[in-house]
């Protein structure tokens, strides 16, 4: 394995390729790294809700506060995002990070408005809604106080040990049958998340905070995504038995999709790291993604098909049941928000939004 330049050290993606959307071709009279420093850049957003109608996600509505993530995970599937910022998908993405600073005060309008209809909101859909950029930019926090003050219901994933920081309010909406955590865990290993995620925390703070977080009386649970075929799957069993021993209520799993210009980083990433590894990493990828590395097609796309696919469900499956996580629905409650902060909540069902 090739050691890290000061460039590379804590970036998950090697390169800045072009984004597919770039009509001007750049090339750089010296090579140089990319720089190793993070640039945090404020938006001001138009919209801050994106509504989903995907039969293969569990939610209508969620919300990214920012976009691009620092964390740097390699497999990133909302790296091909930044390509419609003529950024690349690479570096770009994960040290060029836009902040929408208006964020909460455009969801109070958006909760303020007669026709807006109450469903639970997914903070960390796209990108990590506790990436370092956080802990100064506190929009997440903020999210959730308006959250806390409306009645509305919000739930999270992520990987940070940071929402540890927002337990208070957590625990309040908790409280109200209002909020539910994924802790997203990929590795228990110190030296493959250190390559695969470098910025996004160990995995022993991750399991601290699911376990802070089920003493407090929040629900939580654990996804396990991605699972990559020939790189962690050998872990599954291992991360149910631990998870379940720090309280996790539910345990879910994500088969590795790469869409677009992933394909080429995450390629580019088993080269350095895990050349030996590479070939058959790929090919049980393909293997699972109908001969191609993505498979977008709903009911295939977080699942994959295939025999290899078919044996990590059944892996996954048996391994929680041995594991005595209870694996129930968290529902949350749609029928407590007021448009009146703080006053009660809609009496009458035809007063509901």
């Amino acid at each position: 394995m090739q050691n890290m330049s000061r460039a590379d050290y804590g970036r998950g993606a090697l390169s800045s390729p072009e984004g597919r959307f770039e009509q001007i071709h750049r090339e750089r009279e010296q090579p140089q790294d990319p720089p190793a420093h993070t640039i945090y850049i404020g938006e001001v957003a138009k919209s801050i809700l994106t509504r989903n109608d995907s039969p293969d996600v569990p939610f209508d509505i969620s919300l990214n506060a920012y976009r691009g993530c620092e964390h740097g995970c390699i497999y990133c599937y909302a790296r091909p995002s930044h390509a419609y910022l003529d950024l690349s998908p690479g570096r770009d993405f994960e040290s060029q990070i836009f902040v929408k600073r208006n964020a909460v005060d455009l969801l109070r309008k958006a909760f303020q408005k007669p026709s807006y209809k109450v469903s639970p909101i997914v903070l960390g859909a796209n990108t990590d809604p506790y990436q370092p950029a956080e802990r100064t930019e506190r929009l997440t926090r903020g999210i959730l106080e308006l959250c806390e003050e409306y009645r509305h219901p919000v739930a999270i994933t992520t990987k940070s040990h940071l929402i540890v920081r927002d337990l208070d309010i957590l625990a309040a909406l908790a409280k109200q049958s209002l909020v539910s955590v994924n802790l997203s865990i990929t590795s228990l290993q110190p030296d493959l998340l250190m390559k695969l995620e470098p910025r996004a925390g160990s995995s022993a703070r991750r399991l601290a905070a699911l376990r802070k977080l089920r003493e407090n009386g929040v629900p939580a649970g654990v996804l396990m995504a991605p699972v990559i075929p020939g790189l962690n799957d050998t872990e599954i069993e291992h991360i149910v038995r631990i998870t379940a021993d720090q309280g996790a209520l539910w345990l879910y799993h994500i088969l590795l999709r790469l869409p677009y210009e992933v394909k080429d980083l995450f390629a580019e990433w088993l080269e350095r790291y895990f050349p030996e590894k590479k070939d058959r990493i790929l090919h049980l990828v393909q293997s699972t993604r109908s001969g191609k590395m993505n498979d977008a097609r709903f009911g295939h796309r977080m699942t994959g098909s295939g025999n290899y696919a078919q044996l990590i469900q059944m892996r996954v499956r048996a391994a929680v049941q041995r594991s005595g996580i209870p694996g129930k629905e968290v529902r949350l409650r749609r029928d407590l928000f007021s448009r009146a902060p703080g006053g009660q909540p809609y009496l009458f069902t035809s007063d509901r939004p």
